[in-house]
């Protein structure tokens, strides 16, 4: 389980005069669920691309189950799966179609592939529907059959990039239901996202931003970087709320979210009379307010505020 399967050393790629990767150093090892999390733009899709053999690398090296990602990029793609943002199947051909048509590609046998099939199509929940036309899925099925056809070689590795955007809640818990199962069975899965609420899901997570890493580890203690103490507020006037607790002693950072106010604190104790105090004085009402732990999103937030 400590065995490192993905190893990068000062992985770099730029594009002209833009650096879409900056100096990536980072360990995955052998059965984690590993999540790369930031803003579109962050960098997260060209890792990937350079991680499955699909884009030199400007400078630096990546190692994928051994292997150089340059020098040996056959044996890496033998060994993992890569399942891209779009949907790139084939529309007119069916599910089934679609699976025989894989496992044709990565040489599957013919006694192998029958048994594979089956599985897979029962694994993802697809077997209702194998003489369906792929173009004729849900959004949420589509992802399901790119998943299965990924697997359909029984790759040790799964790369997987922002698998559930645009799908609905219900299709992406039982997409991570399924991703669940394989981490079961020892498949150590490589997940870009740009939800925070996925992030929970990982065994360890990376923070990304402009090209670079700027967190790394277990969603706690990625959470326990966050300084001070979370109030959530629900004032009558949000901005108006937000304006009056910047810059105030005692309040660290204050963040917006809908009609609620995150606001950070240096003493759980006094916190709450000095953000009463400060509202007050600014002739704003508060209609909730109470501590609660920093989420993933906070967090993220937070850390980007502090860099320097």
């Amino acid at each position: 389980m400590h065995e490192c399967v993905i190893e990068t050393i000062n992985l770099t790629r730029r594009f002209g005069r833009v650096v879409a990767v900056d100096g990536l150093n980072l360990v995955v090892r052998r059965g984690e669920i590993f999540g790369l999390l930031g803003p579109d733009g962050a960098g997260k899709t060209t890792t990937l691309r350079l991680l499955c053999g699909l884009l030199a690398p400007t400078s630096g090296r990546a190692r994928v189950a051994g292997f150089d990602t340059v020098r040996q990029g056959e044996a890496v793609k033998r060994r993992i799966g890569y399942m891209p943002q779009q949907f790139s199947l084939y529309g007119d051909l069916t599910v089934l179609e679609n699976l025989i048509f894989f496992a044709d590609v990565f040489e599957v046998g013919r006694r192998e592939r029958e048994e594979r099939i089956a599985r897979l199509l029962a694994f993802s929940r697809l077997e209702p529907f194998r003489h369906r036309r792929a173009a004729h899925l849900s959004g949420g099925m589509q992802k399901k059959l790119a998943l299965a056809c990924t697997l359909i070689h029984r790759p040790e590795i799964l790369f997987l990039d922002e698998p559930t955007t645009g799908v609905d809640p219900v299709s992406r818990r039982e997409f991570w239901e399924i991703l669940t199962e394989l981490h079961l069975e020892g498949v150590t899965l490589f997940v870009t996202t740009p939800y925070m609420d996925e992030a929970e899901r990982c065994s360890r997570v990376a923070l990304m931003l402009d090209g670079r890493i700027i967190a790394c580890d277990t969603p706690d203690r990625i959470r326990e970087q966050v300084t001070g103490y979370l109030l959530e507020l629900r004032p009558a006037r949000v901005r108006e709320a937000a304006r009056a607790l910047e810059r105030v002693p005692g309040i660290l950072e204050v963040q917006v979210y809908g009609d609620r106010l995150h606001v950070f604190v240096e003493d759980p104790q006094q916190g709450e009379a000095i953000v009463r105090e400060a509202l007050a004085r600014a002739g704003v009402s508060v209609e909730s307010l109470r501590p609660t732990r920093p989420r993933m999103e906070q967090a993220f937030i937070s850390l980007i505020r502090r860099r320097p």
